[in-house]
């Protein structure tokens, strides 16, 4: 069964993001359900994808746990069915975490390893990507000589803006900005690594990160889903073309073949697009961490 929103009324509901709705437990935890909404080009479907949310919630959870020796985390380590009511486990069971009040910083902290979608449209026009020069005549989806950081504003409603890092650097203080970029980039790295042992290639991810009441930094949001990723499988992969993917580029690709012009409301996917969407997000699941959905 999918669900498209949380509706749980013993707790407070603190606000509804594209994907996840969250609700306070007390002053300094907050309860995150993972729903199986997916925004396109920065618009909420009105399909939801099932497992989605769950698929999500796995994927985010197990590389906290792989990542947790670079940066601490969100987590509290508190089952999410124990802070609602017994008619409400139902709705959090498998999608959701128990997770530390913090302080979000107000940038996304993106790292690309390959140049694609935005990164390549930018490149094309200059040769840059968030003001970083790069090298002459690189193709589509090629390989980048090192990854790099290429972060970009939290839009609180529409598109996300690429900055520059001396942007970052004013928004959050040099010596901020210079961890919070060298943290990304080691994330991304690791994982990466992993995930090319399991036949995936990691071509860029987000991350979001918080500041704790002693101003440490702490890795927040989802982590490394096929929400916040770009993953391609290694066998099909070749420079100069995108490559097929296990994240929601496959329904881009399918709204970019209708006369869509990319605002509310978006047009509703057919029965076949919202199977196979399931289904590549299950098989990320699969692929990288060895886990089925129960």
């Amino acid at each position: 069964m999918a669900l498209y929103e949380s509706s749980i009324k013993s707790l407070r509901r603190l606000g509804k993001g594209k994907v996840r709705d969250i609700y306070a437990v007390d002053a300094d935890k907050m309860l995150i359900v993972t729903s199986d909404r997916l925004s396109a080009f920065d618009v909420v479907l009105s399909d939801p994808i099932p497992d989605k949310g769950r698929v999500l919630n796995e994927m985010a959870n197990f590389w906290f746990g792989r990542l947790g020796h670079v940066v601490p985390n969100q987590l509290t380590g508190i089952d999410p069915e124990t802070v609602v009511k017994p008619e409400e486990r139902d709705q959090v069971r498998g999608r959701s975490v128990v997770v530390r009040k913090l302080k979000p910083l107000p940038i996304e902290a993106v790292v690309r390893g390959y140049i694609i979608g935005s990164g390549w449209k930018d490149y094309q026009k200059s040769g840059r990507i968030c003001g970083i020069e790069l090298p002459k005549g690189l193709q589509q989806a090629q390989k980048l000589p090192q990854p790099i950081f290429t972060p970009a504003t939290k839009a609180a409603a529409g598109h996300d803006e690429n900055i520059s890092f001396p942007q970052v650097e004013k928004l959050v203080g040099a010596e901020l900005a210079a961890k919070v970029r060298d943290v990304a980039i080691r994330l991304y790295k690791e994982a990466a690594d992993y995930a090319a042992t399991k036949g995936i290639i990691i071509a860029d991810t987000k991350f979001e990160f918080g500041l704790d009441d002693k101003n440490q930094l702490v890795l927040i949001d989802e982590v490394l889903t096929a929400d916040s990723s770009r993953f391609w499988p290694a066998d099909s992969y070749k420079v100069g073309m995108s490559p097929p993917s296990f994240d929601k580029q496959y329904v881009r690709d399918y709204l970019e073949t209708l006369h869509w012009n990319k605002t509310p409301p978006a047009p509703r996917l057919p029965a076949e697009v919202i199977q196979k969407t399931s289904e590549k997000y299950r098989e990320a699941l699969q692929r990288l961490t060895g886990r089925k959905l129960a």
